[in-house]
């Protein structure tokens, strides 16, 4: 069973940086594309980016794109997430994903098998 542990998460101000990590166990980490999602109160789980399996390529939503970063290190099953320019919009629980659907890029919630427990990324104005 594939386990994804995020973890990063916390609070900054409007314009500052946050870097999450997404521990992976129990998988071929390298094997599988893995994304990143979030989700606001009140709100449905978004897509944020994703990065192949192979980091030979990756894909952001509009919202973020030009100021997240994804990338990973198959030697470490850890994937990142680099947050910079951060926005009160931004604020929500953000989870990582991986496994499930194949095809490339993946975007949508159930085109993934697996799921983290999600940290939280606050940012005040």
């Amino acid at each position: 069973q594939v386990q994804l542990v995020e973890s990063g998460g916390g609070l900054v101000q409007a314009g500052g940086s946050l870097r999450l990590s997404c521990a992976a166990s129990g998988g071929t980490f390298s094997n599988v594309h893995m994304g990143w999602f979030r989700q606001a109160p009140g709100k449905e789980r978004e897509f944020v980016g994703a990065i192949h399996r192979g980091s030979i390529s990756t894909f952001y939503a509009d919202s973020v794109k030009g100021r997240f970063s994804i990338s990973r290190d198959n030697a470490k099953n850890t994937m990142y997430l680099q947050m910079s320019g951060l926005k009160p919009e931004d604020t929500a629980v953000y989870y990582c994903a991986g496994g499930g659907m194949p095809g490339w890029p993946k975007i949508r919630p159930y085109d993934y098998a697996y799921w983290g427990q999600g940290t939280q990324v606050t940012v005040s104005s």
